[in-house]
């Protein structure tokens, strides 16, 4: 589990591609001052395990399934990338509580200075705008940002300069891809409110809204 609070940028050091996935081989400094093997890293907003740790650098290994639902196909030695080490019950809770399992890719549609903050909209498909809402979370690679704009095809993120400086976000261009992962809570909600063995939920919207939902 993470918070989405961007601990430090990495550095793609090498890319192995395999009949199992891709390994990343990534530089970094700060997260190594506890990181283990078998720990779990989010890279650009994707929980992946440590699987090799030597000289200030670490490797991760995607499988076909993350690669195929995240834009690490589009990485390349010596991009940067977002990092987060998992969160410990001491960790205070900056951001939202994040998985850190990505549910797909969104495309840059457009970047606009709006007075000390940045608009990002980003577009993505209804399997994931479903489950957003107005002012709700949204992790982009690996980043906790609030939604201030929502339609049927995109979403707009304000981002304020340190954010813009410290993440892979003052990279971006029209047209990349980021990683996507909205609020899990809206993906329980769902599963409560749908039938289950052929016996409907007693989840409904008045329970709900009786119980401050």
């Amino acid at each position: 589990m993470f918070t989405g609070i961007i601990e430090e940028i990495g550095i793609i050091k090498s890319i192995n591609h395999n009949s199992l996935g891709i390994d990343f081989v990534i530089s970094a400094d700060k997260i190594f001052s506890d990181l283990k093997l078998g720990d779990s890293v989010a890279v650009n907003g994707c929980c992946q395990t440590v699987t090799n740790i030597s000289n200030k650098t670490f490797t991760v290994q995607a499988v076909k399934e993350t690669v195929d639902l995240t834009n690490f196909s589009d990485l390349k030695i010596n991009d940067e990338v977002n990092l987060e080490r998992a969160l410990t019950l001491q960790t205070r809770l900056g951001g939202h509580l994040v998985a850190g399992h990505v549910d797909g890719v969104g495309n840059i549609v457009s970047i606009q200075n709006s007075g000390n903050s940045t608009i990002f909209e980003i577009s993505a498909n209804e399997n994931i705008i479903k489950y957003m809402i107005y002012k709700g979370s949204i992790t982009i690679n690996g980043v906790s940002l609030t939604i201030c704009e929502l339609s049927e095809k995109s979403f707009k993120v304000s981002i304020i300069p340190h954010t813009i400086e410290n993440t892979t976000f003052k990279n971006l261009k029209v047209g990349d891809k980021v990683n996507l992962e909205p609020d899990m809570v809206a993906k329980y909600i769902e599963k409560f409110m749908t039938k289950e063995d052929k016996q409907e939920s007693k989840i409904t919207l008045e329970f709900l809204k009786e119980n401050g939902f």
